[in-house]
């Protein structure tokens, strides 16, 4: 009795090196984009941060809340360096020696960042402020918040004291600038009103921040206008707390 031949069909050795090969190929292209997707993803959620900060800390800053002390357990430090410019020679003198780093453990007592009420008064400081000297003469403060982001993940948030993960947690630097609203006639009794009562409020964010202190290539810009009077307290030359009264109104200086 005679057995049929049974005909068998496989993969040769070329046939599977030719897939290894197409498969290999995929591989690379896969691998090449996967970090320009995770690098994407990264950079969106940290604008979605960016966004919600900005606006939590812009309506703080136009409503002049006094009681947000749970900024403390994000705005670890704030600085202003302080110039004074002369319209005369039209430049900037030298830095002022009294140039302020606040922090939650400095040694005024006054300006400790313990408490909303002094950080957001530091960070509404008038851009420009006049000198005894005269109109001629005013300081130009550059006023910059070092802030652990307040939105994100939750194990970053209070109570969260470990420091290694406070190290690594997503934070930025806050410029604020607080500007009066420039006016084409600032003679005229109406431009005064408006320069009194109408500022325009500027936050600029700059991140990632660095532990040492450099922020990364991340910048966004916000813009909004005050409307209402800007008052200072304790009224001192040397360190103020600033807040807009959106409430209430000043008349200008003849």
């Amino acid at each position: 009795m005679t057995r049929a031949a049974r005909s068998e069909t496989a993969f040769t050795l070329v046939e599977i090196a030719i897939s290894l090969a197409v498969i290999a190929f995929a591989l690379v292209a896969i691998i090449g984009v996967l970090p320009l997707g995770l690098s994407v993803q990264r950079e969106n959620r940290e604008e979605t941060i960016i966004n919600q900060d900005a606006a939590f800390f812009a309506g703080a800053i136009r409503n002049g809340s006094y009681g947000l002390d749970d900024l403390t357990n994000y705005v670890f430090a704030i600085t202003n360096y302080v110039t004074e410019y002369d319209q005369n020679t039209n430049q900037f003198k030298k830095p002022i020696t009294r140039d302020h780093t606040y922090l939650a453990s400095t040694s005024n007592p006054r300006l400790r960042l313990t408490n909303g009420y002094n950080i957001i008064g530091l960070m509404s400081t008038p851009k420009y402020i006049p000198t005894p000297n005269g109109r001629e003469h005013f300081f130009s403060n550059h006023v910059v918040a070092f802030v652990r982001a307040l939105s994100g993940l939750a194990v970053e948030k209070s109570p969260q004291n470990n420091t290694n993960v406070q190290q690594d947690a997503f934070a930025y630097r806050l410029i604020c600038e607080n500007l009066p609203v420039p006016v084409s006639d600032p003679g005229s009794p109406y431009s005064r009103q408006l320069t009194y009562n109408l500022h325009e409020l500027r936050l600029t964010f700059r991140w990632p921040l660095q532990l040492n202190g450099n922020a990364g290539s991340g910048r966004l810009t916000f813009r909004t206008e005050v409307s209402g009077s800007l008052t200072n307290d304790p009224p001192r030359d040397d360190e103020r707390t600033w807040f807009f009264q959106p409430q209430t109104f000043t008349q200008a200086p003849p």
